[in-house]
């Protein structure tokens, strides 16, 4: 059977080949390149190749690659995309992994194309055994900007699928919860006109101003009603994050646009949490002949919150680590959806995900390899 490309050569084709998605245009690439690398390492070790285009997304794709036949599969789950970057911020190359202080350097290393090659070189000596249950490595695309590859992924694409383990960088620690995530967007609509007299127009800023003290009144009421003592922010956030509008000092505001998200606990629903924001916001603009459209800037991300136990008890026996929260959203609550128990473990650490000169830490890489074989060893091999 072909062997794998080392570990460190596949972490630095993986880190060289450009993936970054983003929601502004300007940034976004295809991430095709590196599920095709994923393909041509993963066929020779007798895995069942599928790529599924992205609809709606050209360039984009989703790669399930199976090993083996039968029910009940373990998923190792990751995504092939990058955050974009300034190079200028950057000591090293990012697209090239740099060995040093006991870490590898390069966009990626961390958040998450490492866990790829870890995954690979994990399965080596386990590719002669017989897999009672099959494995499959699901890789996705856009997960730093809109789940695209996780929303596509249906119950026919991992119909066998019972457990899943996603590589995000958690510092070796299980994850089992996790808030959701909507980021919105309020335009605040009135009508322009000369400074010099306000009857002449209907001004958009006083319009927002009353709108951005609900919003933090409302993020008051939320804090105060909702908590979860699991998470060291025990409660739903709102952060007001960034506001454009008007045009020049001398007329009267026309068009606001103010951007905020919210973060939502487990148990909590987005939906729910998106209309009680309209009609307050509603409320407060009523008479005042100023509109605001209140929309997602792209599908909200639920929470999540794993309710079974057979895998993550293995898997904290495994990592020697009890779960834990996070603050961070990830694609688990798509492959809880469709079934599958799923926790959330990989090498790294979040602090340096999204960073310039992003690394993983050397010393999470025999880890990782011993937490991924001996999992695919007790639920592939050993039935």
């Amino acid at each position: 059977m072909q062997q794998s490309p080392g570990l460190k050569e596949m972490v630095n084709q993986l880190v060289s080949t450009p993936s970054i998605s983003s929601t502004q245009e300007q940034f976004d690439q295809s991430n095709l390149d590196v599920i095709h690398i994923l393909a041509n390492w993963l066929q020779p070790l007798g895995f069942e190749i599928t790529i599924n285009p992205i609809s709606g997304k050209p360039g984009k794709a989703n790669l399930i690659a199976k090993r083996g036949s039968g029910d009940n599969a373990f998923v190792l789950s990751g995504h092939t995309d990058t955050v974009p970057l300034d190079e200028d911020l950057w000591q090293s190359d990012p697209f090239s992994v740099t060995e040093k202080d006991d870490r590898w350097y390069g966009l990626g290393t961390c958040d998450m194309k490492s866990f790829f090659a870890l995954a690979i070189d994990a399965l080596q000596p386990l590719l002669e055994k017989d897999f009672k249950h099959p494995l499959i490595i699901l890789a996705t695309a856009d997960e730093e900007s809109t789940m695209s590859g996780a929303r596509a992924l249906t119950s026919a694409d991992l119909s066998s699928a019972r457990f899943a383990m996603i590589g995000e960088p958690t510092g070796l620690k299980p994850v089992n919860q996790h808030k959701g995530i909507m980021m919105l967007q309020a335009l605040i609509t009135g009508t322009s006109g000369h400074s010099s007299d306000p009857e002449l127009g209907n001004n958009a800023l006083d319009g927002t101003a009353i709108l951005i003290e609900e919003l933090i009144q409302y993020r008051n009421d939320i804090k105060s009603k909702y908590t979860n003592d699991d998470f060291n922010v025990a409660y739903p956030t709102l952060n007001l994050g960034c506001i454009h509008g008007g045009d020049n000092p001398n007329r009267i505001c026309d068009h606001v646009e103010l951007s905020f998200d919210v973060r939502v606990l487990p148990g909590m629903d987005n939906d729910e949490m998106l209309q009680s924001l309209k009609q307050r916001l509603a409320v407060k603009l009523q008479d005042s002949g100023l509109e605001c459209d209140l929309s997602l800037m792209h599908p909200a991300v639920p929470p999540f919150e794993n309710d079974k136990k057979e895998l993550l008890t293995l898997v904290e026996q495994i990592s020697g680590s009890s779960a834990g929260p996070v603050a961070f959203a990830t694609e688990a609550p798509f492959l809880k959806t469709l079934g599958i128990e799923t926790v959330v473990l990989g090498p790294g650490s979040i602090e340096q995900a999204h960073q310039p000169n992003e690394f993983i830490p050397l010393n999470h890489l025999d880890p990782t390899v011993d937490i991924i074989r001996r999992l695919v060893f007790q639920f592939c091999c050993e039935g």
